[in-house]
């Protein structure tokens, strides 16, 4: 029975005696085999019954495939292998995505500094600014978007997106920058608590008083009493997140709460405004503006019982309280006014607030538009009763401190994991948030310039109108609500960056990038990330040490801006190379937004601060570095292996476009080896040179050939490779690996020679070992005579052929003195020149002088070449001492014959010998065909090819009778023979130069030759091997070299 038959029959043939194959999908009982037989084979499947073991049915794996949760072990990340999800995802996109990017959007900073921004900035300067940072924003989540819904993303979020899509490198460096950005907005975020605590909640609960204290000291008490009450925050919240973070969870509606309320008051006291604008008087003396403690009255003077008596105003700037007293020169020379600090949304101040108005530090909270008397020389006197600027202010501060109130668009993709439909929730829920965010921020640019006045604004900490939070003064009913809403909303955004960063930190450690984060990898028995969290709560106090929210936002300003650059990147790249797995759902993205997108990023980086943009660099540079490595090596089939492989293809294009340039060129070298039985390479050496040789860089091909077919030695062939690849790890050689199977050694090196390289990409050069056991070995002999030499020479390719290859030296030791000598024979197109040079780049052979030699003949003038020479390598930049030969004609000595004779004579012997081997193959092939009798083969035609081959032998015997065998009178010949004479004067050539070559260069430490070329007739190849042997007898390191027929050095530049 054939196979065929076997594999049709029914069931029926359940007990032939042919068990059928085990499948995981294929249950062993015998009565589920029958049923399962049924199944496979009684239906139109038994085709497919041979990849049954291996490749299940469609029908039996499809509910596994359709719910990733459940995929078989095999085909799961590692992600969730180690994080298997206990209860089913339930989020939609208003709570799961819209929501969480809401609350963290919106934070601290629209709260404290948004008002202080469009005073100093501008509406128009604001404006701009907003609307950067949003586009920005947006740009990105278009990006993320199409990332996130490619495929399913599990917990990890942004990191793992970005590390699935630019690899380890990039997802390894974005995610510690993402993962510090995060830690430090909860350091920003429990600043802004404290700030809101001390200045407008409770001022009397600081530790370092500040009353009383002016400039530096109070500026320096401010900053402890954040430094001690942050640390203590920390404390509190990173306790709070240790016990549970269900807890945290279940508070953040609360404080979603808030933040929707207050900015709704907001609304509600721009609405009031116009009808009604809210009481916030501010007092002006001269145009200054005056603090609003110590004072009751905003006048010098009051009328009071007919008379006129000063004020405590008065008494703050004047000696004593009576009209006679000696004033401040300022307050003497200018009037009080009071201005209305709201005036409302109808009172067109916009005009007024529409340009920038930017201070330095120290400078006085001037009002437009009123004058005032000073003396520009005078000292100035009482600084500390006058609202100052805490900070010089220019445009890119601003936009350093107001990108932090952007951040947060990752909430969502975040909690991927949770999510019922992540790839419809994650596009729809983000951009709505940002679209809600940046209208609501872009209106709050333009109501509070209109609506407040610019002194007002322009104080940060509301110093002028009886120290209530700016924004606050503006909110309905009451600035209670702000500030209330916005302390609670703050500490909520920091608990929640002390939930997220460790979790994040989780990831990238438990993906192995980073091997010295493994240890907080770790954490409680329910998962929860305890090392993490230390390590969290420690870098957050570095935040609270520096304790100023203004110093602390352009620091996670930039890390952010580098996280969301590189979330763009990579949706440019994958759109720009295809991939065949880029099938995002969400189709409304474009390489050019995440292009513009990741452009805006990389500007916003450096116009926030360069310094800190270059720091943030620098740290992803090292990590990216770092995880090259030192990190676990992770195929994610990322992006960056796709540029590779364009770049790659791109460059082997342009690469066909014509043969390199002279000044271009450089040893591709393709090597060749031997195996031993163990398919270990017999000349290790070989490599050591090429290493050597490879200061010129290029293209190294390691080659060997496995005789046999491919279907039966393709193991072998694999067992060479991996052997191939270690000895280049070893000897430290760039270069790939190449092993064909082949019928016999020589055909198999042809091919290698031929088809080596890709494109424009090809080897040049052929480095092959000199063959040792030539003498012996009849088919290393004729592999060599026969092939390589011209099979080089008619692919136009150099070839180099070291011999005692085992002397030469390993890639460890060094020469500290000798000579590299050059016998410069024939110009081969400076292969001889170029090697030396290429070789005296490597540590070996530094230290070692090159000498060239060239040979002058009778009539050649020996000093003019020197000259000559001299001149040549001073042209080609290359040091080298140079010495003439002058070889004379001399009569042929008796030894030469001899040699030669002898030399013949052995190559006749080897020719006959190798006539009866051949004679002999095809007498049993004769025998073997005469008697026919393999089934088979078909009757009828069994004679006539015997006839045939009978035929050609008998022919050929015929023929062949006169050379004989060597027993029929062919050995008298033999001895009988006279040399050849073109024999004859070639081996006077190679003893003569052997002669000089021993004599000048006996210690050189290695000794360049020109190769010369086989005879043009192939029936004189036979005694090539000997005339090489001959002319390099005696030495100790030899390099034979033949040009490849191309100019390969030259004097231009």
């Amino acid at each position: 029975m054939t196979d065929t038959e076997e594999g049709e029959g029914g069931p029926n043939n359940q007990g032939d005696g042919n068990p059928k194959e085990s499948s995981p999908f294929i249950n062993s009982s015998s009565a589920s085999d029958v049923e399962k037989s049924q199944q496979y084979d009684g239906k139109n499947m038994a085709l497919f019954e041979e990849e049954m073991d291996n490749s299940p049915m469609v029908s039996s794996i499809l509910s596994s495939l359709a719910n990733y949760s459940n995929l078989p072990q095999g085909s799961k990340e590692h992600e969730e292998a180690e994080n298997e999800e206990g209860a089913a995802p339930s989020l939609g996109t208003l709570m799961g995505v819209y929501l969480p990017c809401i609350q963290n959007i919106f934070g601290v900073i629209l709260f404290l500094r948004m008002t202080w921004m469009v005073g100093i900035g501008g509406v128009f300067g604001s404006f701009i600014i907003v609307f950067m940072c949003c586009s920005t924003t947006m740009l990105t989540a278009i990006s993320m978007s199409a990332i996130a819904t490619n495929g399913v993303v599990p917990a990890g979020g942004s990191y793992y997106m970005i590390s699935r899509s630019l690899g380890p490198e990039f997802g390894g460096a974005v995610g510690i920058c993402f993962y510090l950005g995060t830690t430090f907005a909860g350091a920003m975020y429990i600043l802004g608590a404290i700030e809101l605590l001390l200045i407008y909640i409770l001022p009397q609960a600081a530790i370092f008083k500040m009353e009383g204290l002016e400039g530096a000291d109070m500026e320096a008490a401010m900053l402890n009493n954040m430094r001690v009450y942050g640390t203590i925050v920390l404390s509190f919240m990173a306790t709070v997140v240790f016990v549970g973070v269900k807890y945290v969870n279940k508070l953040a509606l609360v404080f979603l709460a808030c933040v929707i309320l207050s900015i709704l008051a907001v609304y509600a006291g721009v609405i009031k405004t116009a009808f009604e604008p809210p009481v916030f008087p501010v007092c002006i003396l001269g145009n200054r503006t005056l603090i609003s403690k110590g004072f009751d009255v905003c006048a010098k003077v009051i009328e009071r019982d007919n008379g006129t008596v000063t004020t405590k105003l008065w008494k703050i700037f004047c000696d004593s309280e009576f009209l006679n007293a000696t004033c401040d020169e300022y307050f003497a020379n200018n009037n009080v006014s009071e201005i209305q600090g709201i005036p409302g949304v109808s009172s067109g101040i916009l005009a007024e607030n529409l340009f920038g108005y930017y201070l330095e530090k120290g400078d006085f909270l001037e009002k437009r538009g009123i004058s005032a008397m000073q003396d520009p020389d005078a000292p100035i006197t009482n600084s500390n009763r006058y609202v100052l600027a805490d900070i010089t202010s220019f445009f890119t501060l601003l936009v350093g401190i107001y990108f932090p109130s952007v951040t947060g668009i990752m909430a969502g993709s975040n909690r991927s994991g949770d999510l019922r439909d992540a790839q419809k929730s994650i596009p729809i829920g983000t951009i709505a948030a940002i679209t809600t965010t940046s209208i609501v921020y872009m209106s709050a640019v333009v109501l509070f310039g209109a609506c407040i006045e610019g002194v007002v604004l322009r104080d940060k900490f509301g110093e002028g109108v009886n120290g209530n939070l700016v924004i606050g003064t503006l909110a309905w009913p009451s600035p209670w609500v702000i500030v209330i809403g916005s302390f609670f909303s703050t500490c909520g955004a920091g608990l929640q960056s002390l939930t997220g960063a460790p979790r994040l930190l989780q990831a990238i450690s438990r993906d192995s990038v980073i091997p010295f984060l493994k240890v907080f990898g770790h954490g409680k028995a329910n998962g929860e990330p305890t090392w993490a969290l230390l390590l969290t709560a420690s870098i957050c106090e570095i935040g609270i040490i520096i304790a100023s929210l203004d110093a602390v936002a352009p620091i996670l300003s930039m890390f952010f801006l580098m996280c969301y650059m590189f979330v763009n990147l990579a949706c440019a790249l994958q759109t720009l190379l295809r991939t065949p797995n880029w099938r995002p759902r969400f189709k409304f993205y474009h390489w050019a937004l995440s292009f513009l997108g990741m452009s805006l990023c990389l500007s916003l980086m450096f116009i926030c601060s360069w310094y800190y943009a270059i720091v943030a660099m620098v740290i992803a540079t090292c990590i990216y570095k770092y995880i090259e490595f030192a990190g676990a090596e992770k195929e994610w089939g990322d992006g960056i292996r796709g540029i590779s492989l364009s770049a790659a293809r791109f460059a082997l294009m342009r690469l066909e476009e014509g043969p390199p340039h002279t000044k271009n060129w450089r040893p591709q070298i393709m090597v060749l080896v031997s195996m031993d039985s163990e398919q270990n390479v017999e000349q290790p050496r070989l490599l050591s040179l090429t290493n050597q040789l490879k200061a010129g860089k290029g293209l190294t091909i390691v080659g060997t050939s496995v005789v046999g077919t491919f279907l039966n030695n393709h193991a072998e062939a694999q067992k060479a490779d991996q052997s191939l690849r270690k000895l280049m790890e070893t000897e430290k050689v760039k270069g790939f690996s190449q092993v064909v199977i082949s019928s016999n050694l020589r055909d198999g090196t042809s091919h290698l020679i031929q088809v080596g390289g890709l494109g424009g990409l090809k080897h040049n050069t052929v480095l092959v070992s000199w063959p040792r056991t030539w003498k012996q070995v009849e088919d290393n002999l004729m592999l060599w005579e026969g092939f390589v030499v011209r099979e080089t020479t008619a692919a136009s390719m150099a070839l180099l052929v070291p011999k005692n290859i085992a002397a030469y030296p390993s890639n460890g030791e060094r020469f500290t003195e000798g000579h590299i000598d050059v016998w410069w024979i024939v110009h081969d197109g400076g292969m001889l020149m170029l090697l030396p040079f290429l070789l005296r780049q490597h540590k070996v052979w530094r230290k070692c002088k090159m000498r060239i030699f060239t040979v002058a003949q009778m009539d050649d003038n020996s000093i003019q070449m020197k000259k000559d020479l001299i001149t040549f390598l001073y042209h080609l930049r290359i040091d080298a001492e140079v010495e003439v030969v002058e070889m004379h004609d001399s009569d042929i000595s008796a030894y030469t014959y001899e040699k030669t004779l002898v030399m013949e004579q052995r190559s006749q012997i080897l020719k006959q010998m190798h006539l009866t081997k051949n004679e002999m193959e095809r007498e049993v092939q004769l025998i073997h065909n005469k008697n026919p009798t393999s089934p088979t083969t078909p009757a009828g035609s069994a004679a006539t090819p015997g006839s045939e081959v009978q035929m050609t032998w008998t022919d050929k015997a015929e023929t062949q009778a006169a050379a004989g065998h060597p027993e029929q009178g062919g050995v008298k010949d033999i001895f009988n023979m006279k040399p050849n004479q073109s024999n004859v004067r070639r081996m006077h050539t190679a003893l003569r130069l052997n002669e000089v070559i021993m004599k000048k260069s006996k210690e050189a430490k290695l000794v360049l030759l020109n190769m010369p070329g086989p005879p043009k007739n192939r029936m004189g190849e036979e005694n090539y091997m000997e005339f090489l042997e001959v002319l390099t007898e005696g030495l100790n390191r030899v390099l034979l070299v033949r040009g490849g027929g191309r100019e390969v050095i030259t004097i231009y530049s």
